[in-house]
Protein backbone atom coordinates (compact mmCIF):
# COMPACT_ATOMS: atom_id res chain seq x y z
CA UNK A 1 0.00 0.00 0.00
CA UNK A 2 2.80 2.43 0.92
CA UNK A 3 4.66 1.71 -2.34
CA UNK A 4 1.44 2.12 -4.34
CA UNK A 5 0.81 5.53 -2.79
CA UNK A 6 4.41 6.55 -3.43
CA UNK A 7 4.09 5.51 -7.09
CA UNK A 8 0.82 7.46 -7.47
CA UNK A 9 2.44 10.51 -5.86
CA UNK A 10 5.43 10.31 -8.22
CA UNK A 11 3.16 10.02 -11.28
CA UNK A 12 0.98 12.93 -10.16
CA UNK A 13 4.01 15.10 -9.43
CA UNK A 14 5.61 14.48 -12.82
CA UNK A 15 2.32 14.73 -14.75
CA UNK A 16 1.26 18.04 -13.18
CA UNK A 17 4.85 19.30 -13.37
CA UNK A 18 5.04 18.62 -17.13
CA UNK A 19 1.73 20.43 -17.68
CA UNK A 20 2.96 23.34 -15.51
CA UNK A 21 6.23 23.65 -17.51
CA UNK A 22 4.54 23.40 -20.94
CA UNK A 23 1.96 25.97 -19.87
CA UNK A 24 4.68 28.35 -18.72
CA UNK A 25 6.74 27.93 -21.90
CA UNK A 26 4.11 27.53 -24.63
CA UNK A 27 0.41 27.62 -23.80
CA UNK A 28 0.28 30.66 -21.53
CA UNK A 29 2.39 32.89 -23.89
CA UNK A 30 0.20 31.78 -26.83
CA UNK A 31 -2.98 32.73 -24.95
CA UNK A 32 -1.57 36.10 -23.95
CA UNK A 33 -0.41 36.84 -27.51
CA UNK A 34 -3.83 35.96 -28.94
CA UNK A 35 -5.55 38.20 -26.39
CA UNK A 36 -3.21 41.09 -27.15
CA UNK A 37 -3.83 40.76 -30.91
CA UNK A 38 -7.58 40.61 -30.42
CA UNK A 39 -7.50 43.52 -27.98
CA UNK A 40 -5.61 45.60 -30.54
CA UNK A 41 -8.60 45.36 -32.88
CA UNK A 42 -10.74 46.98 -30.17
CA UNK A 43 -13.57 44.57 -31.02
CA UNK A 44 -13.69 42.84 -27.62
CA UNK A 45 -13.59 44.00 -24.02
CA UNK A 46 -11.55 42.27 -21.26
CA UNK A 47 -14.43 40.06 -20.09
CA UNK A 48 -15.15 38.81 -23.60
CA UNK A 49 -11.46 38.17 -24.25
CA UNK A 50 -11.08 36.13 -21.06
CA UNK A 51 -14.02 33.95 -22.10
CA UNK A 52 -12.78 33.45 -25.67
CA UNK A 53 -9.19 32.66 -24.72
CA UNK A 54 -9.81 30.94 -21.38
CA UNK A 55 -7.44 28.12 -20.46
CA UNK A 56 -8.50 24.47 -20.35
CA UNK A 57 -9.95 23.36 -17.00
CA UNK A 58 -7.56 20.40 -16.77
CA UNK A 59 -4.56 22.62 -17.46
CA UNK A 60 -5.74 25.15 -14.88
CA UNK A 61 -6.21 22.45 -12.20
CA UNK A 62 -2.88 20.76 -12.97
CA UNK A 63 -1.07 24.11 -12.80
CA UNK A 64 -2.69 24.90 -9.45
CA UNK A 65 -2.09 21.45 -7.94
CA UNK A 66 1.54 21.05 -8.98
CA UNK A 67 3.13 23.22 -6.24
CA UNK A 68 1.06 21.50 -3.54
CA UNK A 69 1.75 17.99 -4.82
CA UNK A 70 5.45 18.79 -5.27
CA UNK A 71 5.78 19.95 -1.65
CA UNK A 72 3.98 16.82 -0.39
CA UNK A 73 6.19 14.65 -2.59
CA UNK A 74 9.43 16.15 -1.27
CA UNK A 75 8.31 16.09 2.37
CA UNK A 76 6.96 12.53 2.29
CA UNK A 77 9.65 10.98 0.10
CA UNK A 78 12.81 12.54 1.51
CA UNK A 79 12.10 14.27 4.84
CA UNK A 80 9.24 13.03 7.04
CA UNK A 81 6.43 10.52 6.55
CA UNK A 82 3.48 9.93 8.90
CA UNK A 83 2.68 6.41 10.12
CA UNK A 84 0.00 4.95 12.38
CA UNK A 85 0.81 2.30 14.99
CA UNK A 86 -1.55 -0.63 14.24
CA UNK A 87 -0.48 -3.14 16.91
CA UNK A 88 0.84 -3.41 20.45
CA UNK A 89 4.22 -4.92 19.55
CA UNK A 90 6.09 -1.76 20.60
CA UNK A 91 4.29 -1.23 23.91
CA UNK A 92 4.90 0.54 26.25
CA UNK A 93 6.96 2.87 24.01
CA UNK A 94 4.34 3.10 21.25
CA UNK A 95 0.66 2.34 21.68
CA UNK A 96 -2.13 1.46 19.28
CA UNK A 97 -3.52 4.76 18.07
CA UNK A 98 -0.22 6.65 18.11
CA UNK A 99 0.45 8.62 14.94
CA UNK A 100 4.17 9.11 14.46
CA UNK A 101 6.60 10.94 12.20
CA UNK A 102 9.42 8.99 10.58
CA UNK A 103 12.59 10.79 9.57
CA UNK A 104 13.22 9.45 6.08
CA UNK A 105 16.79 10.74 5.61
CA UNK A 106 18.24 9.27 8.84
CA UNK A 107 19.46 6.17 7.00
CA UNK A 108 20.22 7.88 3.69
CA UNK A 109 18.22 9.66 1.02
CA UNK A 110 16.47 7.00 -1.07
CA UNK A 111 14.33 7.04 -4.17
CA UNK A 112 10.65 6.66 -3.21
CA UNK A 113 9.86 3.66 -5.42
CA UNK A 114 12.76 1.17 -5.39
CA UNK A 115 14.36 2.41 -2.15
CA UNK A 116 17.82 2.63 -3.67
CA UNK A 117 20.15 4.88 -1.67
CA UNK A 118 20.87 8.10 -3.54
CA UNK A 119 22.83 9.94 -0.84
CA UNK A 120 24.30 7.92 2.08
CA UNK A 121 23.87 9.91 5.29
CA UNK A 122 23.77 7.54 8.25
CA UNK A 123 23.12 4.01 9.44
CA UNK A 124 20.96 2.63 12.27
CA UNK A 125 22.29 2.60 15.80
CA UNK A 126 21.42 0.17 18.57
CA UNK A 127 18.26 1.38 20.24
CA UNK A 128 16.80 3.22 17.24
CA UNK A 129 13.12 2.70 16.53
CA UNK A 130 13.09 1.98 12.81
CA UNK A 131 10.37 1.62 10.18
CA UNK A 132 11.22 -0.89 7.45
CA UNK A 133 9.74 -3.02 4.71
CA UNK A 134 8.83 -6.45 6.04
CA UNK A 135 11.39 -8.81 4.41
CA UNK A 136 8.75 -11.44 3.58
CA UNK A 137 6.38 -8.90 1.98
CA UNK A 138 7.87 -5.50 1.11
CA UNK A 139 4.38 -4.06 0.61
CA UNK A 140 3.99 -4.06 4.40
CA UNK A 141 5.69 -1.57 6.74
CA UNK A 142 6.92 -2.78 10.15
CA UNK A 143 8.21 -0.82 13.12
CA UNK A 144 10.60 -2.34 15.67
CA UNK A 145 13.66 -1.42 17.74
CA UNK A 146 17.15 -2.00 16.33
CA UNK A 147 18.78 -4.60 18.58
CA UNK A 148 21.62 -6.02 16.50
CA UNK A 149 23.95 -4.38 13.99
CA UNK A 150 25.87 -6.26 11.27
CA UNK A 151 28.26 -8.74 12.88
CA UNK A 152 26.58 -8.75 16.32
CA UNK A 153 25.99 -12.06 18.09
CA UNK A 154 22.68 -12.06 20.00
CA UNK A 155 21.04 -14.33 22.55
CA UNK A 156 17.47 -14.05 23.85
CA UNK A 157 16.94 -16.64 26.58
CA UNK A 158 14.60 -16.79 29.58
CA UNK A 159 13.26 -13.38 28.51
CA UNK A 160 16.65 -11.76 28.90
CA UNK A 161 18.72 -10.21 26.12
CA UNK A 162 22.49 -10.74 25.69
CA UNK A 163 24.85 -9.67 22.93
CA UNK A 164 28.47 -9.50 21.81
CA UNK A 165 28.93 -6.45 19.57
CA UNK A 166 30.62 -6.99 16.20
CA UNK A 167 31.46 -10.62 16.88
CA UNK A 168 30.63 -12.22 13.55
CA UNK A 169 30.88 -15.98 13.10
CA UNK A 170 33.87 -16.40 15.43
CA UNK A 171 33.66 -17.18 19.12
CA UNK A 172 34.23 -13.84 20.80
CA UNK A 173 34.14 -14.50 24.51
CA UNK A 174 31.31 -14.20 26.98
CA UNK A 175 28.01 -12.49 26.32
CA UNK A 176 27.08 -9.25 28.01
CA UNK A 177 23.62 -9.08 29.52
CA UNK A 178 21.87 -5.83 28.79
CA UNK A 179 21.38 -3.52 31.76
CA UNK A 180 17.74 -3.94 32.82
CA UNK A 181 15.86 -3.05 35.98
CA UNK A 182 12.26 -3.53 37.08
CA UNK A 183 10.13 -0.37 37.09
CA UNK A 184 6.51 -1.28 37.79
CA UNK A 185 3.57 -3.58 37.28
CA UNK A 186 1.14 -2.01 34.84
CA UNK A 187 -2.32 -2.89 33.57
CA UNK A 188 -3.12 -2.19 29.93
CA UNK A 189 -6.77 -1.80 28.96
CA UNK A 190 -6.58 -1.06 25.23
CA UNK A 191 -9.28 -3.33 23.78
CA UNK A 192 -7.40 -3.81 20.49
CA UNK A 193 -4.15 -4.99 22.09
CA UNK A 194 -3.30 -8.53 23.13
CA UNK A 195 -1.31 -7.18 26.08
CA UNK A 196 -4.19 -7.23 28.55
CA UNK A 197 -4.04 -7.52 32.29
CA UNK A 198 -0.98 -7.06 34.48
CA UNK A 199 2.40 -6.75 32.75
CA UNK A 200 5.88 -5.99 34.05
CA UNK A 201 7.64 -2.88 32.80
CA UNK A 202 11.45 -2.85 32.78
CA UNK A 203 14.02 -0.19 31.99
CA UNK A 204 16.54 -1.37 29.41
CA UNK A 205 19.75 0.29 28.23
CA UNK A 206 20.81 -0.55 24.69
CA UNK A 207 23.86 1.30 23.49
CA UNK A 208 23.23 4.95 24.35
CA UNK A 209 19.46 4.48 24.40
CA UNK A 210 17.45 4.03 27.57
CA UNK A 211 13.92 2.78 27.01
CA UNK A 212 11.16 0.66 28.51
CA UNK A 213 10.21 -2.89 27.61
CA UNK A 214 7.16 -4.96 28.49
CA UNK A 215 7.32 -8.53 29.80
CA UNK A 216 4.36 -10.86 30.31
CA UNK A 217 5.35 -13.23 33.15
CA UNK A 218 2.67 -15.75 32.18
CA UNK A 219 3.63 -16.04 28.51
CA UNK A 220 5.89 -18.89 27.45
CA UNK A 221 8.81 -18.38 25.07
CA UNK A 222 8.18 -19.80 21.60
CA UNK A 223 11.71 -21.06 21.10
CA UNK A 224 10.50 -23.76 18.72
CA UNK A 225 9.41 -21.05 16.27
CA UNK A 226 12.67 -19.10 16.39
CA UNK A 227 14.69 -18.66 13.19
CA UNK A 228 17.55 -21.12 12.80
CA UNK A 229 20.70 -20.13 10.87
CA UNK A 230 21.83 -23.19 8.95
CA UNK A 231 25.25 -21.79 8.03
CA UNK A 232 26.27 -21.01 11.62
CA UNK A 233 26.51 -23.30 14.65
CA UNK A 234 24.23 -21.56 17.14
CA UNK A 235 21.71 -22.46 19.81
CA UNK A 236 17.98 -22.13 19.09
CA UNK A 237 17.93 -18.80 20.92
CA UNK A 238 21.11 -17.39 19.33
CA UNK A 239 21.69 -15.41 16.14
CA UNK A 240 24.59 -13.78 14.26
CA UNK A 241 23.57 -10.73 12.23
CA UNK A 242 24.84 -10.94 8.60
CA UNK A 243 26.64 -8.02 7.01
CA UNK A 244 24.26 -5.47 5.52
CA UNK A 245 21.41 -6.62 7.81
CA UNK A 246 19.85 -5.70 11.16
CA UNK A 247 18.17 -7.61 13.99
CA UNK A 248 14.86 -6.06 15.11
CA UNK A 249 12.70 -6.71 18.17
CA UNK A 250 9.54 -5.19 19.59
CA UNK A 251 9.58 -3.62 23.06
CA UNK A 252 6.57 -5.81 23.92
CA UNK A 253 8.81 -8.87 24.02
CA UNK A 254 6.06 -11.50 24.46
CA UNK A 255 3.73 -10.05 21.83
CA UNK A 256 6.00 -9.17 18.93
CA UNK A 257 6.65 -11.11 15.74
CA UNK A 258 10.14 -9.92 14.89
CA UNK A 259 13.63 -11.00 13.83
CA UNK A 260 13.55 -13.86 16.32
CA UNK A 261 10.94 -15.51 14.09
CA UNK A 262 11.35 -14.28 10.50
CA UNK A 263 14.97 -13.18 10.31
CA UNK A 264 17.04 -10.13 9.52
CA UNK A 265 16.18 -6.83 7.84
CA UNK A 266 18.30 -5.90 4.79
CA UNK A 267 19.66 -2.36 4.80
CA UNK A 268 17.74 -1.68 1.58
CA UNK A 269 14.43 -2.27 3.41
CA UNK A 270 14.99 0.54 5.92
CA UNK A 271 12.49 3.37 5.56
CA UNK A 272 13.53 5.71 8.36
CA UNK A 273 13.77 6.45 12.06
CA UNK A 274 10.69 7.13 14.22
CA UNK A 275 11.30 10.47 15.94
CA UNK A 276 8.03 11.92 17.26
CA UNK A 277 4.38 11.27 18.06
CA UNK A 278 2.24 14.06 16.61
CA UNK A 279 -1.15 12.80 17.86
CA UNK A 280 -2.42 9.81 19.82
CA UNK A 281 -5.94 8.38 20.07
CA UNK A 282 -7.34 6.04 22.69
CA UNK A 283 -9.67 3.27 21.46
CA UNK A 284 -10.80 1.79 24.77
CA UNK A 285 -14.39 0.50 24.83
CA UNK A 286 -16.41 -0.78 27.76
CA UNK A 287 -19.31 -3.21 27.44
CA UNK A 288 -21.92 -0.45 27.35
CA UNK A 289 -20.26 1.59 24.62
CA UNK A 290 -22.29 1.57 21.39
CA UNK A 291 -19.64 3.24 19.21
CA UNK A 292 -17.62 1.09 16.74
CA UNK A 293 -14.08 0.18 17.75
CA UNK A 294 -12.44 2.32 15.06
CA UNK A 295 -13.82 5.58 16.49
CA UNK A 296 -11.43 7.13 19.07
CA UNK A 297 -12.70 7.37 22.63
CA UNK A 298 -10.17 10.04 23.68
CA UNK A 299 -7.08 11.98 22.66
CA UNK A 300 -3.90 11.21 24.63
CA UNK A 301 -2.29 14.66 24.61
CA UNK A 302 0.37 13.54 27.10
CA UNK A 303 1.87 11.22 24.48
CA UNK A 304 2.57 13.99 21.96
CA UNK A 305 6.29 14.69 21.69
CA UNK A 306 9.66 13.13 20.90
CA UNK A 307 10.04 9.34 20.94
CA UNK A 308 12.73 7.75 23.13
Amino acid sequence: MANTFALILVILTFATGIVWVIDKIRWSPARNKARQEAQATELFDEKTLSNIYSENVLIENARSLFPVIAVVFVLRSFLYEPFQIPSGSMMPTLLIGDFILVEKYSYGVKDPIWQNTLIPIGTPERGDIAVFKYPNDIRVDYIKRVIGLPGDRIVYKDKELYLIPNCGKAQCGSYKKLDTSFLEDKTFTDARSKAKGMQKVYREILGETEHQILINPGASEQVGKYLQQNDIATYKYEWVVPQGHYFMMGDNRDDSTDSRFWGFVPEKNLVGKAVATWISFEFYRDLNDFLPSWIPSAVRFERIGWIK
